[in-house]
């Protein structure tokens, strides 16, 4: 009974900080410090949320820009079941799916290049990407100035604009989030 009651005393109080005390600190601290982080990095406009920076969302209507494709397997984008499709790059279904996506998105795209940017037809690590490169937000440029009768030069001034560069070349590529960009196309 002498060693039953300190342990039992030392499992509340270890219960009490690490359980409770420990998640509200962090939680206050990540609310006041960090709030857009702390809540998801949400985008919001007029006070309604279209989703996180941080996960890529399926758009297909031809007035938007196209992320890389979800490697997620039930739906698009579902943070639930991230990862890597896991097919190597000499098996044949990866070769397959690869020449649907070229080929679905020249057929979506005929005004654009021929050569289709690799990230459009390739998912990335976790399936669930936000960001594409200028190169690939240019390439879909004609699609999406005709689908919205803008011309073209307006949607490649947004794509310059709504370009992510790191402070120096060498730490990184520039990037476009989709969801912004889409949401600023929504703007004009």
């Amino acid at each position: 009974m002498s060693q039953l009651r300190p342990a039992i005393l030392l499992l509340l109080l270890l219960t009490l900080v690490t359980g409770v005390v420990y998640p509200f600190l962090t939680t206050g601290l990540a609310q006041w410090l960090f709030p857009a982080q702390a809540n998801g990095s949400l985008l919001e406009e007029d006070g309604v949320a279209h989703g996180s920076a941080l996960i890529g969302q399926n758009f297909t209507q031809p007035g938007y820009f196209w992320g890389r494709p979800s490697a997620t397997s039930d739906k698009a984008y579902n943070p639930l079941a991230s990862g890597g499709s896991n097919l190597a790059a000499s098996n044949p279904a990866l070769d397959k799916a690869v020449a649907d996506r070229v080929a679905a998105l020249r057929a979506a795209n005929p005004q654009a290049p021929a050569a289709v940017p690799v990230e459009l037809v390739t998912a990335s690590a976790s399936g669930l990407d936000p960001d594409i490169s200028p190169q690939a937000a240019l390439w879909q440029a004609p699609r999406v100035a005709a689908s919205r009768n803008v011309p073209v030069a307006q949607v490649e001034a947004l794509i310059e604009k709504m370009t992510h560069r790191p402070l120096m070349p060498f730490l990184g590529t520039p990037t476009l989030n989709v969801l912004q960009l889409n949401m600023a196309l929504n703007e004009l």
